[in-house]
């Protein structure tokens, strides 16, 4: 049984779209980080930064919310488990 669904040719346009959306992801993720990390900020107030950068990211990647949870939820767990000493 072959499943392959026909490979779709994506336009320049929407290549440099993705990317632009790639990059904005990134620059809010280091930025939120970085908020984080420098801030004297409580557990929950990081969490809701959390949240924020979840929240657009979904709205920047309609659907692809278990990719943000794999890529970007291990890292900011560690920043607020090594800042707050919740290890």
């Amino acid at each position: 049984m072959d499943t392959h669904l026909p490979e779709r040719k994506y336009s320049d346009e929407e290549i440099r779209e993705e990317h632009m959306r790639i990059v904005r992801l990134r620059r809010l993720v280091d930025f939120s980080m970085a908020l984080i990390a420098q801030s004297a900020m409580s557990p929950e107030e990081a969490q809701r930064v959390v949240e924020g950068v979840r929240s657009q990211a979904a709205r920047l990647f309609p659907g692809k919310d278990g990719t943000f949870e794999l890529l970007y939820t291990p890292r900011f767990r560690r920043l607020i488990a090594e800042k707050f000493a919740l290890l």
